[in-house]
């Protein structure tokens, strides 16, 4: 039967006290599932630290491996903040760890000087990944198609420093892995799942859309020149009712109103407007860096092809507070649901070979733990107040134990997103 994770947090200006800390909640939590007759052995830890800390990463894992021999792997990134179960840390030295306690032959810790084995049956995995690697998003997509379901879940290690990644593995227990150990900026890192470590994951968008989406009639690179067959700055200011005119008030009115706006790309058009509140997990959010007043064209932080669908949107706290709830609300139904073999992000999955060990044929899932990795333009503030995002993934989800970190682009499915939060939940079958 699989036991819970367990989950320990603090800040202190000194890292070895705040590891400390850590330490002592982490001993307390199997204390009591020791009482109640369950005996934790984690194997894989994961670990998040702010920038204030990074510089003593090193010594950070070193501890903690020190301390918990019994965890032999670790993965894990920095961030500008951290999240923990109902909290956020920003701006402070501060660490979270999660202790997975996970089949040995069903997960593998990797990185860039030990990529994962070709002999692992990979269904999904955890990606940290450094956004300053030249064609990140083509390793982001080159690495799900080496999953078997295609379903990444992660973020860019953001902070001061640029962020960092951690991975440490002593283990050698699955053919073909290699010792990996280090703390290290650039590429891909993390660890990969088997199909015997089940999954639940969902996308919360943070924007609010301006209308119906646009389809891109012609663009060259990152330059959108039209939309629907209009000069794509027309269509911009007419959806925002502004005007560049040469009146001094109507045109600094105009540059606040496009400041504030960024852009949702789909792959392909789709005519249908976004369902109320929130975009679907197909779009992804990029920021609108400029205008051509002379070509009538706005130009965007992605390459931008003929034929995507585009609309223009806002960050909105409350579209974002209510797509919050409507993950973690989707997450608990489907683990008081009926078990199935289900794809990571809930969609029926067939050919894996049905229920997870441990869950019989109809029973309810219990979360294990969580992973959540939401974008550094979010946070407390956007949602009401300090740790109001990871209070409300409590109210809603429940008192699971929770670790992850703000990140400067999240990764789900193939691609990266900007402004959302990924939401990833360990389930007992």
């Amino acid at each position: 039967m699989p036991h819970p994770f367990l989950c320990g947090h603090a800040t202190h200006p000194r890292w070895d006290l705040a590891v400390a800390l850590v330490l002592a909640q982490l001993q307390a939590q199997r204390q009591t599932l020791t009482r109640r007759g369950v005996s934790s052995t984690p194997n894989l830890g994961l670990v998040y630290l702010t920038d204030a800390l990074s510089p003593h990463a090193a010594d950070i894992l070193d501890e903690l491996s020190a301390q918990l021999p019994e965890v032999i792997d670790w993965a894990g990134a920095t961030g500008q903040a951290i999240a923990a179960t109902g909290v956020e840390y920003v701006n402070e030295p501060a660490l979270v760890v999660l202790l997975c306690d996970l089949p040995p032959d069903q997960y593998q810790v990797f990185s860039g000087v030990a990529p994962l084995g070709h002999r692992f049956d990979a269904e999904t995995a955890l990606v940290h990944a450094d956004g300053a690697t030249p064609d990140i998003a083509d390793l982001v997509a080159e690495m799900a198609g080496r999953v078997a379901s295609g379903y990444l879940f992660g973020g860019l290690s953001s902070g001061r420093d640029g962020g960092r990644q951690l991975a440490l593995s002593r283990a050698g227990t699955v053919p073909g892995q290699a010792r990996v150990r280090g703390v290290f900026a650039g590429g891909l890192s993390g660890v990969a799942f088997g199909p015997g470590v089940s999954v639940l994951s969902r996308v919360t968008q943070g924007c609010r859309p301006l209308g119906p989406p646009h389809r891109v009639t012609a663009a060259e690179g990152p330059v959108v020149l039209a939309l629907d067959g209009q000069p794509a700055l027309a269509v911009l200011l007419g959806r925002l009712g502004v005007s560049l005119a040469d009146d001094p008030h109507l045109r600094t009115a105009a540059l606040d109103a496009l400041r504030a706006t960024l852009v949702g790309l789909q792959d392909h058009a789709d005519d249908r407007s976004p369902r109320t509140g929130h975009f679907g997990e197909d779009v992804r959010i990029r920021h609108l860096v400029g205008i051509d007043v002379g070509r009538k064209a706005v130009v965007v932080s992605d390459r931008v092809s003929v034929g995507q669908g585009l609309s223009f949107c806002h960050r909105d706290a409350r579209a974002a507070r209510a797509d919050l709830v409507r993950i973690c609300a989707e997450i608990r139904e489907e683990l008081e649901s009926p078990s199935e073999a289900l794809h990571p992000s809930g969609t029926a999955r067939a050919g894996r070979g049905g229920d997870a060990a441990g869950s019989a044929p109809g029973a309810a899932r219990q979360a294990l733990g969580a992973v959540y990795v939401s974008c550094t333009g979010r946070g407390g503030d956007h949602f009401g107040g300090p740790s109001a995002e990871l209070q409300l993934v409590r109210q809603v989800l429940g008192d699971v134990p929770l670790a992850g970190f703000f990140a400067s682009g999240e990764i789900a499915h193939h691609r990266l997103y900007g402004y959302t939060g990924v939401l990833t939940v360990f389930t007992s079958g």
